[in-house]
């Protein structure tokens, strides 16, 4: 999907990809991260998730990065918080205790800018890229996150019968984009119930990507 294809749907609410509670797969398996309380965990693509409140209120830190300045509104907005909002790096910061969202094109967010992070969690990020861009991401948040641990989301189904977002990522392709700077677990794989968007059978796939 393009920034303007991306821009559009925040402005007509199209986001029926937001959740309306934390991701169950992050409730279940944040932990084998094994961060510490207080821990700064990273969220590419983030939009508004409610994956954010939970673990905020779980006692971690949150950094993320998001194109749509719709989205960070809002999300600010249902947290209750005022951000103090300012220029760094060509991004827009979105600031308040505990929480940091860098508003623009994850390529131009910098490790300098973003910070030192403990973990990187990435459930709406790698599926939401078509395949020319996934490359350069992938390497880009390898690069920024200092190879920090990441826990990883993705479908995998028939991309035939169903065009993405969100795009389809096969086993062997999350070993190919990060076998080099990680070990890796599928921790999970799971069943959509009732398919893909109703459309077509799909599997989801917990990642668990470490140091190697």
């Amino acid at each position: 999907m393009d920034a303007s294809s991306w821009h559009q749907r925040w402005e007509k609410l199209d986001i029926a990809f937001h959740e309306s509670e934390a991701n169950p797969l992050l409730v279940k398996y944040f932990k084998e991260l094994s961060l510490v309380k207080g821990g700064r965990v990273f969220l590419p693509l983030c939009g508004k998730t409610l994956d954010i409140p939970w673990l905020l209120s779980n006692g971690y830190r949150v950094a993320g990065a998001e194109l749509s300045k719709i989205a960070i509104e809002q999300l600010f907005m249902e947290l209750g918080v005022e951000p103090k909002i300012s220029k760094v790096g060509g991004l827009d910061r979105y600031s308040a205790k505990n929480i940091d969202i860098f508003v623009g094109d994850i390529l131009h967010l910098s490790s300098k800018t973003l910070g030192p992070v403990d973990a990187t969690y990435d459930r709406a990020a790698l599926v939401a890229l078509p395949i020319e861009m996934r490359n350069r991401y992938t390497a880009h948040l390898t690069e920024i996150t200092d190879k920090a641990p990441q826990l990883l989301i993705c479908y995998e189904y028939d991309q035939s019968l169903m065009e993405g977002p969100p795009f389809s990522i096969s086993n062997e392709e999350v070993n190919q984009r990060y076998r080099d700077s990680y070990d890796l677990t599928l921790t999970a794989s799971t069943n959509v119930p009732a398919g893909l968007k109703g459309k077509c059978p799909a599997k989801e796939n917990v990642w668990l990507l470490k140091n190697d």
